[in-house]
């Protein structure tokens, strides 16, 4: 298992580009909106990983709910995995609790499912199923 990226929540990417990229150096990508999940991510590789901003399509979407708790910062950390269903049925098995609905379709349409983070020492977890190779 590798780390796949951050996931990082922002009022606005156009506000928050500004310093991944002129202070850190990081080059934007791309962005996507995610109408299931209610964001646009913008894309910034960083090494083997990356970070991923979230910018909420309306204040009642996870992420808009998580800014209005908690303000803008840490939303996640997303982990690759090569065959997800088999990773959650061993979580699950594992008393790990899952986050209900999953998997779905994420951002560049792999394969997600989130771990909840009573689990995971607080922490939220994203599982993403590695990109089958072309």
């Amino acid at each position: 298992m590798k780390i796949d990226h951050l996931g990082i929540a922002v009022k606005s990417l156009k506000d928050s580009l500004p310093f991944y990229e002129a202070v850190l150096g990081l080059e934007l990508k791309g962005t996507e909106v995610v109408d299931d999940q209610g964001v646009t991510v913008a894309f910034l590789p960083a090494g083997d990983s990356r970070i991923e901003l979230l910018e909420p399509l309306s204040g009642d979407s996870v992420v808009g709910r998580f800014l209005a708790r908690r303000g803008e910062g840490l939303h996640h950390i997303c982990y690759e995995v090569e065959d997800l269903e088999s990773k959650l049925e061993e979580f699950a098995e594992r008393g790990v609790r899952l986050l209900t609905g999953y998997p779905k379709i994420g951002a560049e349409g792999r394969l997600v499912a989130f771990l909840h983070p009573s689990s995971a020492n607080g922490v939220l977890v994203e599982l993403v199923q590695k990109a089958k190779k072309q």
